[in-house]
């Protein structure tokens, strides 16, 4: 059973907004995680929160980030320019003199932390967003700014982009450290599923996902864990939809053969 009930920053506001005054001082007490959109980096590097309400909070530099963090504790500072605009999610620590919120995401961090070494299995399905992506996978969030790695065999035909909201499966956690593995492909069946919906001789639609640099040939998606491949001919782009008639399934080379109509 999947107890891991956490959400990643950005995926649903609703559930973590702070919605009048007398909240901020429940949300303290009771340590719920709330979440707010980031409006600017100070000097120091600290974060300024619209935690709701256009209430503003201060996040110290200390508290932005409890994973990735330099030798002096504290996290690097593009780290912190980089959430400018961005959703985060926090405890609120208490008030300053000034009657500021006092935010602290690590805290946020050290809890979803706690809950992959204690409570995510493997084969759980989870939602996830991409932060970012790289020639070897798939960088996931996938909770309390916890992120995990889809590596490049584990994602589906279908291309992801940076913000994407995707549902993933954990392939793999090690427990000690609290790296995980994460595959996207798996809730899209394997190729033997997906082609069993397609027959040779047939006219389907498709999605043009790539043209080879070398003109041998355009890939097209089918269905989003199968793609077929077709002779080249110019004028077609990444993501249109075109008509293409199945030449061939080769079952034994996982292999489909198009032709553009």
């Amino acid at each position: 059973m999947n107890k891991f009930n956490f959400l990643p920053e950005g995926w649903n506001t609703e559930k973590y907004k702070i919605t009048s005054n007398e909240e901020i001082e429940k949300c303290a007490n009771t340590e719920k995680i709330c979440q707010g959109i980031v409006e600017k980096c100070d000097n120091n590097y600290n974060l300024h929160i619209n935690i709701g309400n256009n209430i503003i909070g201060i996040m110290p530099r200390e508290e932005v980030e409890g994973i990735n963090i330099e030798q002096n504790g504290l996290p690097k500072q593009n780290l912190c320019t980089g959430k400018v605009h961005k959703f985060v999610q926090f405890k609120i620590k208490g008030l300053n003199e000034q009657h500021t919120p006092i935010l602290s995401r690590k805290s946020v961090q050290e809890e979803a932390m706690e809950a992959v070494k204690k409570d995510l299995e493997v084969g759980d399905k989870i939602n996830g967003i991409v932060k970012n992506i790289t020639p070897y996978g798939a960088f996931i969030e996938i909770g309390g700014g916890v992120v995990g790695l889809a590596h490049i065999e584990d994602l589906s035909v279908a291309r992801i982009k940076i913000g994407q909201k995707v549902n993933i499966v954990v392939k793999c956690i090690d427990r000690e450290s609290g790296k995980i593995s994460l595959s996207y492909k798996e809730n899209f069946g394997t190729w033997e599923e997906n082609v069993e919906n397609f027959r040779a001789g047939e006219k389907v639609q498709g999605i043009v996902r790539e043209t080879e640099k070398n003109k041998n040939g355009i890939f097209i998606e089918l269905s989003p864990n199968l793609v077929g491949m077709a002779e080249y001919k110019p004028g077609f782009w990444y993501g249109q939809r075109i008509d293409v008639y199945i030449k061939k399934i080769d079952y034994n080379k996982r292999k489909v053969k198009l032709f553009i109509i």
